[in-house]
């Protein structure tokens, strides 16, 4: 489908509902916005969802896996065979957010969007949803990291996901992602979109060596420079350098916009996924929540050109949507507050003003 097929079907962001979840607020006995970002959050949600009754009792996380050809430059501290293995575990509910977020109350769904193995030997906790459109991307050195076409399979993946979970009663989308080489896709589309020096948005992924973090470097500017990005489309500059885990989330942001979900923004990669959609398509900030900020040079970056304020931030840098998982209780309890608090009129209270 067309991006422009799926930016008509989005409505726009209901304030009514946000300005009702807001006065609800301000009736519940407690300080004025003393909850602060968690009270933003559940008003923000009313107005993705058009409802000031608040049910995100059912939440789901994605984990869209996929392998990038840039690896091949050694840009990584391992190779593309971990992202197999560390996939498996997921589907056996052995993974970092597997664990996490059955913790949290939240279904896992790993999507194979293009790894580099046929990945075979699955467990069934959580099983993995078959989408493979390529084993990994292309070496984007030496070729566009995607075809369109392939990008675009990504982006349609991403919005079905939302639509299949919007039908099964989810109110809220956590993006998570695993993929070996995908901080240097987050890195290149950083630094194109917020028109910064590639050095500034470049870190160290998972734990590269000085000598190789230069490696990185390099090979992201001579991408830019070889495809003249700054002066590209969105898109195109995605299908160049991004991943079909990037793709596939600008999808699942598009998603959360026409199907009215919050979708929780996790860390760098789903960060720059974010970016991308928003890029794209600028409705779809109005359906995002940050939760969490990397520790990765662009993290802050990101969410600050977004205009979304994280919830938390505690040097986070796992990735796979551990920082959005770690976030879902403070949603219940400012839900629980939200629903359950007696009212300054219940207790007989004058309700506290605005100054």
């Amino acid at each position: 489908m067309e991006i422009k097929q799926y930016t008509d079907q989005i409505k726009p962001f209901h304030e009514e509902a946000a300005r009702e979840a807001k006065l609800r607020w301000s009736h519940v006995a407690h300080p004025l916005h003393s909850l602060g970002l968690l009270e933003d959050a559940i008003v923000k949600i009313a107005g993705i969802t058009g409802s000031a009754k608040i049910d995100f009792k059912k939440k789901t996380v994605f984990i869209l896996c996929a392998d990038n050809g840039i690896v091949e430059e050694g840009v990584t501290q391992t190779d593309s065979s971990v992202t197999a293995s560390v996939v498996r575990g997921f589907t056996k509910g052995e993974g970092c957010v597997t664990l996490m977020a059955k913790k949290a109350g939240a279904d896992c769904i790993p999507v194979d969007l293009g790894i580099a193995d046929a990945i075979e030997n699955c467990g069934e906790a959580y099983p993995l949803v078959r989408e493979k459109i390529a084993f990994g991307t292309k070496n984007f050195i030496k070729e566009p990291a995607m075809t369109m076409e392939q990008m675009m399979k990504a982006i349609d993946v991403g919005v079905e996901l939302v639509k299949k979970e919007k039908e099964k009663g989810t109110g809220m989308i956590a993006v998570g992602e695993m993929g070996i080489g995908n901080t240097t896709t987050s890195s290149a589309l950083a630094a194109v979109f917020l028109n910064k020096d590639v050095r500034q948005v470049t870190g160290k992924g998972a734990g590269l060596s000085i000598e190789g973090l230069e490696r990185k470097i390099q090979v992201i500017e001579t991408a830019i420079n070889h495809y003249r990005l700054r002066e590209e489309s969105p898109l195109y500059v995605l299908q160049c350098v991004g991943g079909l885990d990037l793709a596939g989330m600008v999808g699942v942001y598009l998603g959360g916009a026409i199907y009215g979900l919050p979708i929780l923004v996790d860390g760098i990669i789903a960060a720059a996924g974010a970016l991308a959609a928003a890029r794209i398509c600028p409705q779809t900030v109005s359906y995002m929540i940050a939760t969490h900020v990397s520790k990765e040079p662009a993290g802050k970056m990101i969410l600050e050109e977004l205009g979304l304020n994280p919830l938390i931030d505690c040097g986070m840098c796992l990735g796979e949507g551990t920082g959005a998982v770690a976030a879902m209780p403070l949603f219940d309890m400012a839900a629980c507050i939200y629903d359950d608090m007696k009212t300054f009129d219940q207790y007989q209270i004058e309700e506290y003003k605005p100054l």
